[in-house]
């Protein structure tokens, strides 16, 4: 939806300490439409992790999100906070300034993940997304995916979709910002290949 509908490349680069301090950096292209001059967004990011001898972890941080050579679309910072426990993850993300729109948005999300026979894998997500900068639309997404590790390649087939119905401020089946559900299939490794990272 943040692509116009074509695919999209993405690539991240990570350094963590011994004492769970991690800092890292994503980016991904992006395509707003004609009238938005944009067409990177750089996430950076900086936080701590950890997980207790009972097995708990938790995560805390900070995300920047960067566009570089926009005008029209503002930085602007994200909190979040992440706890998981075995095959469950809950997160919750705050922002004072979403979009730079001086206007506040929570989202909230669990995610759960199952080892299936054959060595796939089942991901589950719901999220809701809330705030000042939601009050014309709140909404709720979700996925469903298969996912399937072939040698140093993890594939990733999935359903993502909302509850945004025809007439919401949200909804459009515009190729830009298009809210209908749809099939996404995804390719990632991790280097070093074969190598502590």
């Amino acid at each position: 939806s943040q692509t116009s509908k074509d695919p999209a490349l993405q690539g991240s680069i990570d350094w963590a300490a011994a004492n769970g301090f991690y800092v890292g950096a994503w980016g991904s292209n992006i395509d707003y439409g004609p009238g938005v001059d944009g067409d990177i967004e750089v996430d950076l990011y900086a936080g701590f992790a950890s997980e207790t001898e009972a097995g708990l972890g938790w995560d805390v941080g900070l995300v920047w999100y960067v566009y570089p050579g926009a005008d029209d679309i503002d930085d602007y910072p994200e909190l979040y906070l992440g706890l998981s426990y075995e095959w469950f993850e809950f997160k919750q993300w705050y922002s004072n300034d979403l979009y730079g729109t001086d206007e506040d948005a929570f989202y909230t999300e669990g995610n759960a993940s199952f080892e299936l026979p054959k060595g796939f894998g089942l991901n589950l997500h719901l999220g809701y997304n809330y705030g000042d900068a939601f009050d014309d639309t709140e909404y709720m997404d979700y996925s469903i995916g298969v996912a399937y590790t072939l040698g140093n390649f993890d594939l990733e087939l999935k359903w993502v979709d909302n509850d945004l119905s025809n007439g919401d401020f949200l909804y459009t089946r515009d190729d830009v910002f298009n809210s209908e559900g749809r099939v996404i299939f995804g390719v990632s490794t991790t280097f070093p290949w074969g190598g502590e990272e």
